[in-house]
């Protein structure tokens, strides 16, 4: 049988971990990577820097991730809270290409200009004439990949980002609420500055695209945190690139020879602060889904299921934490940008009280040695999917011996001191009392 061809559009982090994760599985990938059109900078957690590192991208971090001191302006109070990172995006796409170079996958720069797809495989073509030809397909060119049918869509936003250059100094960040939307900015040590408003695409009226940057440079002067930050350079009308900022959920993210991963299947509003963090979450993922596929034909609806379960509950907690900061700006209450932000997606809490009575013991596709398999899980209300093992210890035995009348003691004697402490602790998180 010969080698399936895996085609992947887009290399960015979801894209890059896709392609890194089947290279460790053993297949051969062609990322096809289409250089960012303008220059950019987003401000990452810890946990994003852990997670990229995790998916084999740690040299193009190396190069890129700044630490930065933070400012927050919200709800009329200012906050110098945690540092973050700013991820330079022009180094840090430069170096994730070698990346995956060093990785064997197979780069090859282009932009896509038609897609065409069927049971059989895909034809892709760029814009230079070349076709390439693929088995498997990877959609990862995030917001610029088509949606598809069934898709949700949050309350409509757009992003103005503005650039310039200004005088060297320390890295710093801040967000700022505002009365119609909210601004994020940040300085890099060699002066080049950043400054992002996000706005709804219909209450807000923007004058035309030519008067966009003086729109932008008379807002910024109006702001007391961005003089600080910047000074009067900030002024000036500077470089400027709009861009949807909605989040959406694409609908159908995995089919028999497709997958959609990072923002093409799904795109949270920049409030969250998670958009790399989620697009690795879809994307390290996508290989065992793949590999699955690929291999074992008579898994393909269990492994659609995986990947489609997870996105939507990624996408859903994503928007719910988004929904939470936007709540937390009590002087939007009444305003036409605020007030459909701060109850979408839902009423429903991020994180639901532990009640171990409610917990059940379902059968459910995991990720077991590259390939999504079934196993039993314990499922409850703060965790739909459900969790199959802590520290590499599977619950559903624990748990099925405790509902079944048996004693703790019982169930953990033949196990070390340590892995019994662990258990306890993770027993006492669900709700359970001895």
């Amino acid at each position: 049988m010969p080698e399936p061809r895996i085609l992947i559009l887009g290399a960015g982090p979801a894209g890059g971990a896709t392609a890194i994760g089947l290279r460790r599985l053993g297949y051969d990938v062609e990322v096809v990577s289409d250089w960012r059109r303008f220059d950019a900078v987003e401000g990452v957690s810890q946990r994003v820097l852990e997670g990229l590192r995790h998916a084999g991208l740690g040299s193009a971090l190396a190069l890129a991730a700044v630490p930065a001191r933070r400012r927050v302006h919200w709800n009329g109070t200012d906050q110098q809270l945690n540092q973050e990172y700013l991820l330079d995006r022009r180094l840090f796409d430069s170096a994730l290409r070698d990346d995956l170079r060093r990785a064997g996958a197979r780069v090859i720069e282009g932009r896509v200009r038609e897609v065409h797809s069927d049971a059989q495989g895909h034809r892709v073509v760029l814009d230079n004439g070349q076709a390439l030809l693929a088995d498997f397909l990877v959609e990862a060119r995030g917001r610029q990949a088509p949606l598809g049918s069934n898709r949700l869509r949050g309350p409509e936003s757009v992003s103005l980002l503005n650039l310039w250059q200004g005088e060297p100094g320390e890295p710093v960040s801040a967000v700022e609420s505002l009365d119609d939307g909210w601004a994020w900015m940040a300085r890099m040590a060699d002066g080049r500055c950043y400054w992002q408003v996000t706005l709804d695409s219909g209450a807000t009226r923007l004058p035309g695209r030519a008067q966009l940057p003086d729109y932008c440079a008379d807002r910024r002067q109006q702001s007391a945190l961005v003089g600080e930050l910047f000074g009067a350079g900030a002024w000036q009308a500077a470089e400027l690139h709009a861009r949807s900022s909605t989040a959406i959920l694409a609908g159908d993210c995995v089919g028999d020879n497709w997958v959609k991963v990072g923002d093409a299947a799904m795109a949270v509003d920049p409030l969250s602060g998670n958009g790399i963090f989620q697009s690795l979450s879809s994307a390290l993922q996508a290989p065992a889904v793949i590999n699955t596929v690929l291999r074992h034909p008579q898994r393909v609806d269990l492994a659609r299921r995986f990947h489609q379960e997870r996105i939507e509950q990624l996408f859903l907690r994503f928007a719910r934490i988004g929904r939470d900061f936007y709540a937390q700006e009590q002087r939007g209450v009444g305003q036409p940008f605020w007030d459909p932000r701060r109850s979408w997606p839902d009423d429903q809490p991020i994180h639901v009280p532990a009640d171990f009575g409610k917990l059940q013991v379902e059968r459910r596709p995991v990720i077991r040695d590259g390939l999504i398999d079934e196993a039993e899980v314990v499922v409850g209300p703060d965790q739909p999917l459900g969790i199959w093992h802590v520290q590499g210890v599977e619950v559903a035995p624990l748990v099925h011996g405790l509902q079944a009348g048996q004693r703790l003691e019982t169930l953990l004697a033949h196990r070390p001191a340590g892995e019994q402490a662990m258990l306890r602790a993770w027993l006492t998180a669900q709700g359970h009392r001895a």
